[in-house]
C-alpha cells in the first residue's frame, strides 16, 4: 500500500500536545476504546501511538501502512500524522481485515521482542519477499523514500553480501524458514552498510508468510576495531573502550524504553507484552553489568593501570554497599547483617574500588544464598590488615574449584545462572594493587567465606 486509495474511510483524529487522545471520529473512537483506551487518555492502539510518537519527534508529517489487532482480528491501515501547534492531526484509513498473523510463540516470540529491540529500524517482508513495511525514520536519516519501497523487492533496498562461506544468511533462511541473523548489505545508493537479521511470519494456516526484522547500522571505525580485535586475539585495551563506547549508550536507551513499556507509560499493555518488557530490562542490565565488567578487565590489565590510595573507613563502605544490595536481597529472602554503625576500620585504598569490590562480594553472597538465608558481613583487624568478612549460607565451594573461581572467566558451573566470571578476577587484581588481598574459605554444604584485606591505616 503505496498510498491512500480514493474510496478508502478515512477516519479522523486529534492528539493534543502531552499525547492524549482529544478527539476521534467514530471509528476510530470505536478501535481505541476496544483497545482499552478512551478520548483524554493515552492512545491505546500501540502502532498508531507509535507513528504519533514519532511525528511529534521528527517534527514532520509521517505516513505508514500498519496492522493493528482489533479483539481476535487484525486490521490492515494506513495512519498519517501531522504535529502541528495544537499537537497532531490523525487520519486512519485503509480498515481492511486480513487473515492474522500467528506470533511465534514462547521464547520465539521472546526472541524476536529482543530483535526489535536491538533494532536502528525494522521492516517487513511478505512471502515473496517484497517491503510491506518500513519504518519511516530509516529513510530519513539515511536519504531513502520509506514509503516508495513498499511493495518493492527487499533487494532494491539491500545489496547483500555473501558471508564468509559464499552464503547469503537471508536466501538460506528464506528457503529453510528459519530465523537468520548478521547477514550484512549496503543500503543501496547511500554507501551506507548495515547488518539484517529476521524472523520468519507465518499465515492463519501456518503457512511462511514473510519475514518481521531488523536492521542495525554498521560503524565503519567499530567494524573496523573488531576485526582488528580478532586478528589480534589480545583483548586491548583500545578495543574495550571501543566497546564501551558502543554499547553502553543503546542498551542504557533499551533499558529506558523497556522500563516505560513495562510501567504501561504510553497506555493500557496486555501483561504478557508487559512482562516481555520485564525481561528485557533485565537481559539489558546484565549485558550492561557485562559492558562494566569489560570495561574494567581493559583497564586493569594495562600496564600502567594505577589506583589511587586514600584514607577510607572499610566498615562504611561495607555498610554502603549492604544498603545498595537490599532490594535485591529482600526480592531473593536474604537477610543481610552488616557492621554496626559505631564500627570503623580505617585502611588505605580508593573508596571507588573498595565499593565495588564489596558490592560483587556482597551480591555474589545473595545470589547463591538459599531463600531465608543470611548474609554476615564482620570487621576485623589481623595485624598490620584490616579485613571485612563475607560470610554466607550457599552451597560452598570446593576446595579444588576455589582457584578457579579467581580465573578469568572462571566459573565452576558454567550453566549456573551468575554473572561472567569477571567479578572475581577483577576484584582481587583491584584489591592486590591497592596492597590487599581477596581470600576464600569453603567447603561444600558449608557455605563460603570471603575476606577482603587491605593496608591499616593508623594515623
Amino acid at each position: 500500500m503505496n498510498a491512500i486509495e480514493p474510496n478508502m474511510p478515512i477516519s479522523m483524529g486529534r492528539i493534543g500536545p502531552d499525547g492524549r487522545l482529544v478527539h476521534a471520529e467514530a471509528r476510530l473512537a470505536d478501535l481505541n476504546a476496544r483497545a482499552g483506551g478512551k478520548v483524554g487518555a493515552p492512545l491505546a492502539v500501540p502502532p498508531i501511538a507509535s507513528i504519533v510518537r514519532l511525528a511529534q519527534r521528527l517534527g514532520i508529517a509521517v505516513s505508514r501502512g500498519v496492522v493493528a489487532a482489533d479483539g481476535e482480528d487484525d486490521l490492515d491501515l494506513w495512519v498519517r500524522a501531522e504535529p502541528d501547534m495544537e499537537g497532531v492531526r490523525l487520519e486512519v484509513s485503509g480498515w481492511r481485515p486480513r487473515a492474522a498473523w500467528q506470533a511465534p510463540e514462547g521464547d520465539a516470540l521472546r526472541e524476536n521482542d529482543f530483535l526489535h529491540s536491538e533494532a536502528d529500524w525494522v521492516w517487513e517482508t511478505d512471502a515473496a519477499m517484497r517491503i510491506t513495511h518500513l519504518a519511516a525514520e530509516a529513510g530519513i536519516e539515511h536519504g531513502f523514500d520509506a514509503a516508495a519501497m513498499l511493495g518493492q523487492p527487499l533487494t532494491l533496498l539491500f545489496a547483500l553480501e555473501a558471508d564468509d562461506e559464499g552464503a547469503l544468511p537471508i536466501l538460506t533462511a528464506a528457503a529453510e524458514q528459519t530465523r537468520f541473523d548478521g547477514q550484512v548489505a549496503e543500503l543501496r545508493g547511500t554507501g551506507q552498510r548495515v547488518r539484517i537479521s529476521g524472523s520468519p511470519r507465518a499465515d492463519a494456516m501456518g503457512r511462511f508468510a514473510g519475514f518481521s526484522g531488523a536492521a542495525v547500522m554498521v560503524d565503519p571505525v567499530e567494524e573496523a576495531a573488531a576485526a582488528q580485535a580478532a586478528a589480534d586475539p589480545e583483548f586491548t585495551s583500545e578495543f574495550g573502550q571501543r566497546l564501551e563506547k558502543a554499547l553502553r549508550a543503546p542498551l542504557s536507551r533499551i533499558i529506558a524504553n523497556a522500563d516505560s513499556i513495562s510501567a504501561r507509560v504510553d497506555g493500557p499493555l496486555r501483561d504478557d507484552y508487559a512482562e516481555y518488557a520485564t525481561d528485557i530490562s533485565n537481559a539489558g542490565r546484565h549485558l550492561l553489568s557485562l559492558v562494566d565488567d569489560l570495561a574494567d578487565l581493559s583497564a586493569i590489565e594495562r600496564d600502567d593501570f594505577t589506583v589511587e590510595i586514600e584514607p577510607i573507613d572499610l566498615a562504611d563502605i561495607a555498610r554502603r554497599a549492604a544498603g545498595l544490595l537490599a532490594v535485591r536481597a529482600s526480592e531473593a529472602d536474604v537477610r543481610i547483617e552488616k557492621p554496626r554503625a559505631d564500627e570503623a576500620m580505617p585502611v588505605s585504598g580508593e573508596f571507588r574500588r573498595v565499593l565495588q569490590i564489596m558490592v560483587n562480594l556482597i551480591g555474589n553472597a545473595v545470589r547463591y544464598s538459599p531463600p531465608g538465608a543470611w548474609v554476615w558481613v564482620r570487621i576485623e583487624r589481623e595485624g598490620a590488615l584490616g579485613c571485612v568478612i563475607v560470610a554466607d549460607q550457599g552451597k560452598g565451594i570446593a576446595a579444588e574449584d576455589q582457584a578457579k573461581i579467581f580465573e578469568k572467566f572462571g566459573r565452576v558451573d558454567p550453566a549456573e545462572p551468575g554473572g561472567s566470571g569477571l567479578g572475581l578476577y577483577i576484584a582481587r587484581r583491584l584489591a592486590r594493587a591497592m596492597g590487599g588481598d581477596i581470600l576464600v574459605d569453603s567447603a561444600p554444604d558449608e557455605g563460603a567465606r570471603f575476606v577482603l584485606t587491605l593496608p591499616h591505616r593508623t594515623d
